[in-house]
C-alpha cells in the first residue's frame, strides 16, 4: 500500500512537471475562454487516468475498486470535454445572431469623397502588398554586408501610419538558433521601413539592440516573455509598430469573448512591449495611445462586419429569405496572389487607407449571390473600430484587378489588391501591376462604376492623369504627386484630310502608338487605346481620313472617318 501511494505521488509530480513544460512550450492562456486551456485540462486528466491504471496493473490490481481513481479522472475528462462542446454550441451564432450583429456598430454614409484619399494626396495611398515590401526589404538588407550575414528580415510586415503617411515596417530576425547564441548579447540591431507610396526601403539602426523578439529562444522569446507576465490574457498575434519618435514596439491585442465563453471575439485592450528593455504596458481599449495603429486587425474587422451584415435580421433570415443580408467581398478560388493582404481561409481580402494618421481597412461589400459586383464599400479603423458603409454600386475588386491585367495582358502582369481613391468626385480603384518576380512594373486606375475605363502608366501620377483624360478632364497631379495649380490650356486642333501611304503600329514604354504616313509625306500619330480603335484597325493604305491634329502631329480619330465617310 505504501509503495502504491509513493508511486501515485511520483507520477502526479512528474505529470505536473510535464504539463508545466508543455505549457511553457504551447503557452495557452490560463483562461476558460481559451479552448486550448480546456484541451490541456482534459488531456491532463486522461493521461493521469491512464498512468493510474498502469500503476494499479503493476501492483496486481484486479478489483474494480483498484481502478476507481483512474476511472474518476477519465470520467471527469469526458465530462469536461462534453461541457466544453455544449458551451461552444451555446456560444454559436445560431442562438445569438442579433448579439453577434451588434458587436460592430456600422454607420451608413452617402458621401465617400470626404473619407477617401484624393488624387492630389497620393502619398496616403498604400498600394504595396506584403510580398512586394518583403522584396524591397530583402534587397535593402542585402546591401549591408555586416548585417545580412547574421540576420534576416522578418516576413511579418505591419502596415502603420507614421507622420500621416503609410509605412510598412518589419524587424530583423536571427538567422537561426546558432546566430541567436552568437548575437544574443547585442540583440537585433534595427528594423526595415518600406514606403508603399515611394516604393523604397530604408534600414534604421538602433542605439541598443532588441532582445525580446519573436526569433529569440527560451525566456527571450517575445511571446513567452509576454505570456509569463500575463498568463490569463487571451492573445492571438502581434504587430511591430513605431511610436512617434521611431522607437520600436511590439503590440499584442488582448481579446475577450462577448458571448458565453467561446463566441463573439472582441478586443478589450493592448499590451505594448519595448523589445529593447522588455518593459510592458497594458492599455484598455479606450486608452490606447494614438501611435498604436493596429488594435483590431483587418481579419477581425471583416469578421465582425460579416456578423453585422449577415445576422442583423436573425440567423434564419441569413439562411432562407436573406433579406438585407450583405457580406465582405470574397476571393474566388485561384484569385489570391501571394503577398496580398488576405485571409484565404476566410475568403476575404482588403486594402489600406491612411487618414488622419490612422490606418483604415478598405474592402467591398456584396450581396450573397456573389455576382462579381459590389453594393458598397466599408472603411474600418484599425485603432478605434469605427466602421462606415458607403452604398456605391460598381465592380468588385477582383473584376477591377482582372480589367487592369487585361490592359497589359501581353506582359502577364498580376494586379495587387486595389485601394480606393477619389478622383475629382469619382470613386476609383488604384493598384499596382507586378511581374513574375513580384516587382512593381505599372500602376493602374479602374473606374468603379464602369470597369472598362482603365488607365495604366509607369508612375502613379501619370496613371491618374491618363485616367482623368479618359474621364474627359485635365491632369490633376504632376510627377511629384503635387496638385497642379491650374489646368494647362487646351491645344488648338487643326482639321486635316490625309490619304494613307503607310501605317505602322509601334510599342513605346508599354503603350501602342499608331503612326500614319500621308501621301503629303507628313507623319501623324495617335495612341492606340484612346479614340476609335475599331476604326483605325479598318484603315488600309489608300484610305482617306478626316482627323484633328495638334502641333506635335498627334491626332484624334473620330468615328466613321475612312473614305467611305469622307467627303
Amino acid at each position: 500500500m505504501k509503495n502504491r501511494k509513493v508511486a501515485y505521488v511520483v507520477m502526479t509530480l512528474a505529470l505536473a512537471v510535464a504539463v508545466f513544460l508543455a505549457w511553457l512550450l504551447l503557452l495557452p492562456a490560463i483562461n476558460l475562454q481559451d479552448p486550448l486551456f480546456w484541451t490541456f485540462v482534459v488531456g491532463t486528466l486522461f493521461i493521469w487516468g491512464i498512468l493510474a491504471s498502469a500503476i494499479e496493473g503493476s501492483f496486481g490490481g484486479r478489483r474494480r475498486e483498484d481502478y476507481k481513481a483512474a476511472g474518476i479522472a477519465v470520467a471527469c475528462g469526458v465530462g469536461i470535454a462534453a461541457v466544453g462542446l455544449l458551451i461552444a454550441l451555446a456560444s454559436s451564432v445560431v442562438f445569438h445572431a442579433k448579439t453577434y450583429a451588434g458587436i460592430m456598430a456600422v454607420t451608413e454614409k452617402e458621401a465617400i469623397a470626404d473619407d477617401l484619399p484624393s488624387a492630389e494626396t497620393t502619398s496616403s495611398i498604400a498600394l504595396m502588398d506584403t510580398d512586394s515590401a518583403a522584396k524591397l526589404g530583402d534587397r535593402k538588407i542585402g546591401s549591408l554586408a555586416e548585417v545580412v550575414s547574421q540576420y534576416d528580415v522578418s516576413g511579418d510586415y505591419s502596415q502603420i501610419a507614421y507622420q500621416d503617411e503609410p509605412l510598412k515596417v518589419s524587424a530583423l530576425e536571427y538567422a537561426g538558433i546558432i546566430k541567436y547564441f552568437r548575437n544574443r548579447g547585442a540583440g537585433i540591431p534595427g528594423y526595415i521601413t518600406v514606403s508603399p507610396s515611394k516604393m523604397d526601403a530604408d534600414y534604421v539602426e538602433l542605439d541598443e539592440g532588441m532582445r525580446y523578439v519573436p526569433s529569440a529562444y527560451f525566456l527571450e522569446d517575445l511571446y513567452r516573455h509576454v505570456r509569463l507576465a500575463y498568463p490569463t490574457a487571451l492573445l492571438d498575434g502581434y504587430s511591430f509598430e513605431l511610436d512617434d519618435e521611431g522607437n520600436p514596439y511590439y503590440t499584442f491585442p488582448v481579446f475577450e469573448n462577448q458571448i458565453f465563453l467561446f463566441g463573439g471575439r472582441d478586443v478589450k485592450g493592448v499590451i505594448a512591449v519595448d523589445p529593447v528593455s522588455g518593459d510592458m504596458q497594458y492599455y484598455d481599449v479606450g486608452d490606447v495611445p494614438e501611435w498604436i495603429d493596429r488594435v483590431y486587425d483587418g481579419d477581425l474587422l471583416c469578421d465582425q462586419y460579416n456578423w453585422h451584415g449577415l445576422y442583423s435580421g436573425g440567423f434564419f433570415n441569413s439562411i432562407f429569405s436573406q433579406t438585407g443580408c450583405r457580406k465582405i467581398t470574397e476571393i474566388s478560388d485561384g484569385e489570391t496572389e501571394e503577398g496580398d493582404e488576405a485571409d484565404a481561409s476566410n475568403g476575404i481580402d482588403y486594402g489600406y487607407v491612411v487618414k488622419d494618421n490612422d490606418v483604415w481597412v478598405f474592402t467591398g461589400v456584396t450581396s450573397l449571390n456573389s455576382d462579381q459586383s459590389n453594393i458598397g464599400f466599408v472603411l474600418m479603423n484599425e485603432r478605434t473600430k469605427e466602421c462606415n458603409f458607403y452604398p456605391i454600386a460598381g465592380a468588385d475588386e477582383q473584376s477591377a484587378m482582372r480589367a487592369a491585367e487585361g490592359e497589359l495582358q501581353q506582359y502577364g502582369y498580376k494586379a495587387s489588391f486595389p485601394s480606393l481613391i477619389d478622383i475629382d468626385g469619382v470613386p476609383t480603384y488604384i493598384m499596382v501591376l507586378k511581374d513574375a518576380s513580384g516587382l512593381v512594373k505599372q500602376y493602374a486606375a479602374v473606374n468603379v462604376a464602369q470597369y472598362n475605363i482603365v488607365a495604366t502608366a509607369d508612375t502613379q501620377a501619370e496613371c491618374i492623369n491618363r485616367y482623368n483624360e479618359l474621364l474627359g478632364k485635365g491632369a490633376l497631379v504632376d510627377d511629384s504627386g503635387q496638385e497642379k495649380e491650374e489646368s494647362a490650356p487646351q491645344e488648338t486642333l487643326t482639321p486635316v484630310t490625309v490619304t494613307i501611304a503607310k501605317i505602322e503600329y509601334v510599342t513605346v514604354d508599354g503603350d501602342t502608338w499608331v503612326y500614319i504616313l500621308g501621301t503629303d509625306q507628313q507623319i501623324y500619330k495617335t495612341q492606340f487605346g484612346k479614340g476609335a480603335n475599331e476604326q483605325i484597325m479598318r484603315c488600309n493604305v489608300g484610305d482617306t481620313l478626316q482627323i484633328s491634329v495638334n502641333s506635335e502631329g498627334v491626332f484624334d480619330l473620330p468615328e466613321n472617318t475612312t473614305d467611305e465617310g469622307a467627303a
